[in-house]
């Protein structure tokens, strides 16, 4: 027997599809709920996704490598003039870059009062509190708290870019572009030696 020609199914399926068209309609919550899937439904299965445009600021590039006196890592601060919207921060005697961290340490972040300064015993101390303009020893720091300034410049160097050393008052500064030609010179005698040892063979 044909299940398609069935009169009592046919019945059945006219009474079910009266029956749910009779619950919809009975109330406007209902007929909202329908509609609302049926939106829903549509905007999942027929609707293209709308792309997100992201703006990511392509990666700086490197700062140069240098040694700064207080004075001039003040510069770098993320708003002053000279800065090229660079953020570094002195821990332990090394100054690192810190731009990348911008939320943390620029304007209006959490530890936006170490931008620029020698953070060291803020860090110490956990204090977040502006820093002094004078250079900083940590000779009168706890030993406590001088092992805490060595696992800040440890993470630190882990995290960010070294850009040189903190000169204290009437230290020289190094200069590093020959420092930086020596390592060329060192990396390229030791791309040179398998092959001398390859024509020794």
């Amino acid at each position: 027997m044909d299940v398609d020609g069935d009169p009592s199914l046919e019945e059945t399926e006219t009474s079910i599809v009266t029956w749910i068209w009779t619950e919809i309609t009975s109330s406007y919550l209902n007929l909202c709920l329908t509609l609302a899937i049926l939106y829903l439904v549509y905007k999942i299965l027929f609707q293209k996704e709308e792309e997100l445009v992201i703006n990511v600021e392509p990666p700086k590039p490197p700062m140069k490598k240098q040694d700064m006196t207080l004075q001039q890592l003040r510069q770098y601060d993320g708003i002053s003039e000279g800065s090229d919207d660079r953020i570094c921060v002195a821990v332990n005697g090394k100054i690192f870059d810190v731009s990348k961290g911008k939320r943390f340490y620029g304007p209006g972040g959490p530890y936006s009062g170490f931008a620029g300064r020698d953070a060291s015993r803020g860090l110490a101390t956990f204090s977040v509190e502006p820093v002094s303009d004078d250079y900083d020893d940590l000779s009168d720091l706890k030993p406590g708290e001088l092992e805490q300034v060595q696992e800040w410049e440890l993470q630190f160097s882990e995290k960010y870019d070294l850009v040189g050393k903190l000169l204290k008052p009437g230290e020289e500064s190094r200069s590093y572009s020959d420092e930086s030609s020596e390592e060329s010179d060192e990396s390229a005698e030791i791309l040179e030696k398998p092959e001398a040892e390859k024509k020794d063979e």
